[in-house]
């Protein structure tokens, strides 16, 4: 099998967020009812920031995150704050298996565009400031796939665009704009994490014999390559971009469940340098799915999530193991990495398990990864 030299080298890497500690939750608490000020809050953010960039690098991490401290949602805080978008209380919550969350979501208020006054691009300088020498920051925010035809945030389109492809472009123009002024800022690593193609494939094992359905959802699909791709155009070559394929993840429940196969061969089309797809437990189907995106794109990266987030039950270690030596069957192991499933805490709320819990489950991946994967 080929070996091939990939952009993203690092054998143990992780999806991004951290359980929030007490003192972080209580203070965001304090100013969503007006007892501390902003710049209160941000001193509390900034100190616990801290606090987990160091904790990543003692765990051995060569690219860190903020733990995404700085917002509630994995992925409403930065599309609320998106030029175009704005926050609004729909009527239901997102139902996830076992567990309802908040009702807040986002839409269309007119044409869509990069923010340069967003508050993740100060986020990330205070990131980088802190962050050792020799250490990577790791920028994460949402696909844009989550706002097309997902959750109602694009069902105002036709208000403010004469045409669907209209929408698109400007939806893609407004993600490179905001990756490339990331770039500027100094980043060279960042991942776009995205439940749309889980919930495509929920849709599309669901449609198997209903045309009309199945091809509405194959043309979503292809929207969204099309838009994922547009958007990472042109951007420098030292960049590197990433992706999540998550199912969901809340409270530790899920959303979605369901192999790769209905989607692969467009994650084969998509001009990533890496893959961070779940693999944690049967919801996630078998490793042949990983044939379709690799073959595509040689110099790709797949970063197996083998190991739970949503769990402190340490995994078997010779489990994991023959999983790995099972995925290169597929994939070749200079193009594999290991990973948790999912973040510890996509949303404040955080996953069933303890701090101390989150570092010891990332131990064990460290562990795995350098005797499997160095």
């Amino acid at each position: 099998m080929i070996t091939t030299t990939t952009k993203l080298h690092y054998r143990f890497d992780q999806v991004g967020s951290y359980l929030r500690p007490d003192r972080l939750k209580k203070a965001r608490e304090q100013f969503a009812n007006g007892q501390i000020d902003k710049q209160a809050l941000l001193i509390i953010q900034h100190e616990e920031i801290k606090k987990v960039v160091d904790e990543q690098v003692k765990v051995g991490l060569s690219a860190v995150t903020d733990g995404e401290f700085n917002r509630s949602w994995w992925h409403l805080d930065f599309l609320g704050q998106l030029g175009g978008f704005e926050f609004y209380e729909q009527e239901n919550s997102y139902k996830f298996h076992g567990a309802n969350t908040r009702t807040t979501n986002v839409r269309l208020n007119g044409k869509v565009h990069a923010n340069f006054a967003h508050p993740f691009f100060e986020d990330f300088t205070y990131l980088q400031s802190i962050v050792p020498a020799g250490i990577e920051v790791k920028q994460t925010i949402p696909s844009p796939t989550l706002v097309i035809k997902r959750d109602h945030r694009s069902d105002l389109w036709s208000n403010y665009y004469a045409t669907w492809t209209g929408f698109l472009d400007d939806v893609a123009q407004a993600y490179h704009d905001t990756l490339q002024h990331f770039y500027d800022l100094g980043a060279r690593y960042i991942q776009l994490d995205d439940t749309t193609w889980a919930y495509l494939i929920t849709q599309l094992n669901a449609n198997r014999d209903n045309l009309k359905e199945r091809e509405k959802y194959e043309q979503l699909a292809e929207d969204n390559v099309y838009v994922i791709n547009k958007a990472l155009s042109n951007l420098p070559d030292d960049l590197k971009l990433s992706t999540h394929i998550c199912r969901g993840n809340f409270k530790s429940t899920y959303l979605f469940e369901g192999g790769y196969e209905p989607v692969a061969k467009y994650l084969g089309q998509l001009n990533y340098d890496g893959f961070f797809l779940e693999y944690d437990d049967a919801r996630s189907g078998d490793f042949k799915p990983l044939s379709d995106i690799w073959h595509n794109r040689q110099n790709v990266e797949i970063v197996l999530g083998l190991l739970t987030s949503k769990s402190a039950d340490l995994e078997d270690e010779k489990t994991i193991i023959s999983r790995i030596i099972a995925a290169q069957k597929y994939v070749p192991k200079s193009n594999l990495a290991l990973s948790t499933q999912c973040g510890f805490s996509s949303t404040e709320e955080g996953n069933v398990l303890t701090i101390p819990d989150q570092w010891q489950k990332l131990a064990l991946v460290k562990k795995i990864a350098d005797e499997q994967l160095s």
